[in-house]
């Protein structure tokens, strides 16, 4: 999968939803887009191509950059999620 080949992810940022804690549940995810809630506040679309124990690895969207870029995720610094 090339960043060059992801349409741009949905013009909104959704309401955060409940805690989901773990990346098994981000493997539902898996080629969709998601937005992540991380536990210092910040908040990003991504694209997820990989979710393991230690490491959440796919395409974040990037405004300065207009496009999506390779972005790599400790699963233990993410507070919730939402996939579409």
């Amino acid at each position: 999968m090339s960043p060059s080949t992801l349409s741009s992810p949905p013009g909104f940022s959704p309401p955060i939803p409940a805690w989901q804690v773990g990346p098994s549940g981000l493997r539902r995810c898996l080629f969709r887009n998601t937005y992540i809630w991380l536990n210092n506040g910040n908040s990003f679309w991504f694209f997820p191509t990989f979710v393991g124990r230690n490491t959440i690895i796919g395409f974040r969207w990037s405004r300065r950059r207009f496009g999506w870029v390779y972005h790599m995720i400790n699963p233990n610094t993410v507070r919730s999620f939402q996939c579409f």
